[in-house]
């Protein structure tokens, strides 16, 4: 329909010139009706123009890009129907004037185009990757300053009241630990051990400072602090200590103000003795033994007070403590007061935040777990996290077939566990007194090679999940279809471990320069940290009652938190600057899951998501690191705030802790206006290497609750 008038046009034109006679050859006049003609061709010729004129005035606005080329109604060389030339181009006539003129528009404003085409498109091919990157991290600033821009909008237009700072919590909160609360469980309904469970969402969170006990004092530096705590610190009382009757629970009572766990007898507990006898089951000569055999990380279930892994860790072991929440006398929590790796965890219908294939050893010492309970489900979860090869050791009365108290109901339950063991293709090495080790099997076959419907199945690929976070307990075997399969024995020993090779960087999709380059960047990274935290963490700090100034570097961090570990790069660069620190690497649930790969390197972490509380207790982390976890969570539709994260890592920090976030200079920025709130001393430090981030260096000030109540 749109080219009805262009049609209309051409027939219009094409009628008035047949309507009008030809002339041809010279012109007759002196005559009335040449005259009469003349007039009348005049007239005709002028309503002619006027109408083309206003014809192609219509076709301009329906068909602008016309315009652009000239008419094809007039011929060629300027000669019209008639045989003269066409006036339309008659130099010195206005309306030819007018034609060339809007005819060189047409061919400049065609050129232009062409230009700006031709030179836009030689423009986007010459873009190399690095402008595209430098395009990307300015498109990716703008958008995070826009958040930030609406986020700090938000908070303006809810008045001064937000941003006051953060009010201290009741007393009550001294040791309250967020998504446990065993009465709240019970009081819902859960029992048989599910009350235990961690469950969040359940009460509201309130944004507060945890203050410390009355007395609290700071933990002695490491590695006096690992024999030595103060009494105050903790939730227990001196009856508990006293009558702490376990094997790894044993200690004295040095004064009022603090609890030893060593004596002047070596044998004090038997502990060495102990891991000695295991050693020797296992077939090594002594517990130094144990790198060589394959073990480097182990896990301790009901874990006492961590006077296993306290004693191994001379031994370059590290030794994972969990047991289930406590409110009085916490194993858990005393264990991170020597500077030792634990976190509350149980074994009751979750599977524990652990990727598949993580342990080297499992270690139950009168854990109080009835292995015997859910058809074995226990037992399967700890072959799920059992490395091909590895040791699971169990120390309970009820292994000892030739005690005189044992009941026929223990001693059922001890059979249940020993034909358990060979259904999972466990193989027992060795049995000595109370004590039972087993080694998982090395080949997969083992599993196809059992009578039908003998164990558990193999799990499916659906049920068979490598990195759980909190999922229902699985009666099915896990791990044996990863690619991961890798038997302890094959492995290099630790510290070699800590650098895996080509062929096993290549199962998580990484190249060995990759993590060579990002082992580097947190080399330098290291250097820096400790550069601004020495001068500073001594000037504030007197000298401990008892101890002499350590030599340089000053180290008084021990326990350290990594919230977003990506490789395990910050972990690995503190072990090789021999900085005697351990590290909690904790993956993101909204983030890559590297964790598999940490577990691998010989490190210890844990799946966990940033918008629900850390299972741990309060004051336990020396120093928190962040990088890039700002931006993680900035990128994501979130369940809480920027200040709900803060007040965790304060609950989490010990009084005159540190914090290091490392971001992008806007995320830096707006979380420092927030560590206001929290009380907290800050500084932005600038990156030399890299303008575009930032460091957010913090330190959590030492409130004492009696200072606070006067």
């Amino acid at each position: 329909m749109g080219y009805v008038p262009f049609c209309l046009f051409r027939v219009s034109e094409l009628s008035l010139r047949m309507s009008r006679p030809l002339h041809r050859g010279a012109r007759i006049s002196g005559s009335n009706n040449d005259l009469w003609d003349s007039q009348m061709k005049e007239k005709t010729e002028k309503e002619e123009l006027d109408r083309r004129g206003s014809d192609q005035s219509y076709f301009a606005l329906r068909f602008p890009f016309r315009l652009l080329l000239p008419d094809n109604s007039t011929p060629k060389n300027g000669i019209a129907e008639n045989g003269f030339a066409s006036d339309s181009l008659l130099v010195g006539s206005p309306r030819s004037k007018h034609r060339i003129t809007m005819l060189l528009l047409k061919l400049s404003l065609v050129l232009i185009v062409i230009l700006a085409l031709t030179g836009s498109f030689w423009w986007a091919i010459s873009i190399s990757t690095t402008s595209r990157g430098h395009i990307f991290r300015g498109y990716r600033r703008l958008q995070e300053q826009l958040v930030l821009d609406l986020w700090d909008i938000g908070e303006l237009s809810l008045g001064s009241s937000r941003l006051k700072e953060l009010e201290f919590c009741p007393q009550d909160f001294e040791n309250h630990v967020p998504c446990f609360n065993v009465s709240a469980n019970l009081a819902l309904g859960y029992s048989d051990g599910n009350e235990y469970d961690r469950l969040c969402g359940h009460e509201p969170r309130q944004n507060c400072l945890v203050l410390p006990p009355l007395n609290y004092k700071i933990p002695l530096r490491w590695p006096t602090g690992r024999d030595v705590i103060w009494f105050a610190n903790v939730k227990i009382t001196a009856q508990e200590v006293m009558s702490s009757g376990s094997l790894t629970k044993r200690m004295m009572m040095l004064d009022e103000e603090q609890i030893s766990f060593r004596s002047a007898s070596l044998m004090f507990d038997g502990i060495e003795d102990y891991s000695h006898q295991i050693a020797e089951m296992i077939g090594l000569r002594n517990e130094s033994n144990f790198i060589h055999a394959g073990v480097r990380t182990i896990l301790d279930i009901g874990c006492g007070y961590g006077s296993f892994g306290a004693h191994l860790f001379s031994n370059e072991l590290l030794t994972m403590c969990i047991a289930n929440y406590e409110a009085l006398g916490s194993q858990v929590q005393l264990t991170l007061e020597r500077g030792l790796p634990a976190m509350i965890a149980s074994f009751s219908s979750k599977q524990l935040p652990y990727p598949s294939l993580s342990f080297d050893m499992l270690h139950c010492a009168r854990c109080g777990i009835d292995w015997d309970q859910k058809d074995g489900i226990y037992l399967i979860e700890v072959d799920r996290v059992l490395k091909p090869g590895g040791y699971f050791v169990w120390t309970s009365p009820l292994t000892n077939f030739q005690g005189v108290l044992r009941t026929k109901e223990r001693k059922k339950m001890g059979n249940f566990v020993r034909d358990f063991a060979d259904k999972l293709c466990w193989e027992m090495l060795s049995q000595q007194d109370e004590t039972i080790v087993w080694k998982k099997t090395s080949k997969r076959n083992c599993y196809n090679l059992r009578k039908p419907g003998s164990g558990p199945s193999l799990c499916g690929k659906n049920h068979d999940v490598e990195s759980p976070y909190y999922q229902p307990l699985q009666a099915c075997i896990a791990g044996a279809q990863s690619r991961r399969w890798i038997p302890i024995e094959e492995r290099t020993s630790w510290p070699s471990r800590a650098n895996l090779n080509k062929s096993e960087l290549a199962l998580y999709g990484l190249h060995p320069e990759e993590v060579a380059d990002d082992t580097d960047n947190w080399k330098a990274a290291v250097r820096n940290y400790w550069s601004l935290l020495s001068p500073l963490i001594f000037s504030d700090h007197p000298k401990r009652p008892g101890d002499e100034d350590p030599s340089p570097p000053y180290n008084m961090l021990r326990n350290v938190l990594d919230m977003n570990a990506n490789f395990g790069g910050f972990n690995s660069a503190l072990l090789e600057a021999r900085k005697s620190v351990w590290v909690m690497n904790v993956v993101p649930t909204n983030g890559p899951n590297y964790l598999p790969l940490i577990m691998d390197r010989g490190f210890v972490g844990v799946l966990h998501d940033w918008c629900e509380s850390f299972p741990t207790y309060s004051r336990t982390y020396d120093l928190v690191h962040a990088a890039g976890l700002l931006s993680l969570e900035i990128g994501q539709q979130r369940r809480c705030t920027t200040l709900d994260l803060f007040s965790e890592i304060d609950r989490l920090l010990r009084p005159e802790g540190w914090v290091i976030f490392r971001d992008t200079a806007p995320l830096i920025e707006s979380a420092r206006t927030l560590t206001s709130r929290l009380k907290w001393d800050a500084r932005v430090v600038e990156m030399e290497s890299n303008s575009d981030e930032r460091l957010l260096i913090c330190q959590k000030p030492f409130f004492k609750r009696q200072a606070i109540q006067s």
